[in-house]
């Protein structure tokens, strides 16, 4: 089974990729990594160029900035399909995550390889509760932290974080695929998409597989 998580930056895909993969020893790939590898080969002139978030952010709107993710994802479809298929033949389970999975690639997978792929999107709607989480991140080398200095920036990210998440959602809604808020209760819904992706069986309780049933 191919395990696919889409949504925003910083919606929480990563942990999501990290809990799996611990929890049920999974290996794993983020999106990023695969555009690193593809991209001496693409159209460079197609991605905003900027050096850090307040040049960028001062630069182009929320909009124009979305548009740009969305290219970005369109070169990479075509790595994550590869990536998924050579898995998929060789019998193994994967998980797959990062922007560049949107809903609209994950139902053509679907189409293609019909019950060997699995989904889910993580989006946040909550500005100000982002820049709070944001300032607070103990990620290393954050790229929003390492990479932005004006407050307004900041803000400006989390409005383009928040609008970034309706087109996923539309879109998900679309092919009738999960989509879950990330804004409140964190932890809860990391365990929601965990069950959503790989459902316990009825003999298994959720502590057996190392989620905690303690609420944060």
């Amino acid at each position: 089974m191919i395990y696919l998580i889409g949504g925003p930056p910083k919606c929480g895909k990563t942990t999501l990729a990290k809990k799996l993969s611990k929890t049920f020893g999974m290996p794993w790939v983020s999106t990023d990594t695969l555009q690193c590898v593809i991209k001496p080969y693409t159209n460079k002139e197609s991605f905003l160029p900027s050096k850090n978030n307040d040049e960028k952010y001062a630069r182009y709107s929320s909009a124009e900035i979305i548009e740009d993710y969305q290219r970005q994802a369109k070169t990479v479809y075509q790595a994550i399909e590869m990536f998924a298929v050579c898995e998929i033949t060789d019998g193994n389970d994967f998980i797959i995550e990062g922007y560049h999975v949107e809903p609209e690639l994950v139902a053509e997978l679907n189409s293609k390889y019909p019950g060997k792929i699995k989904s889910v999107f993580l989006i946040k709607y909550d500005r100000e509760k982002f820049v709070g989480d944001i300032k607070k991140s103990t990620t290393p080398n954050d790229w929003i932290i390492a990479r932005t200095n004006n407050e307004e920036t900041y803000q400006k990210i989390a409005e383009m974080i928040c609008e970034y998440g309706k087109f996923f959602e539309n879109e998900a809604k679309k092919y009738s695929f999960k989509v879950l808020n990330m804004d409140d209760d964190f932890d809860d819904r990391i365990k929601e998409a965990v069950d959503h992706l790989i459902p316990l069986p009825p003999s298994v309780i959720p502590s057996q597989r190392g989620i905690s049933l303690a609420t944060p």
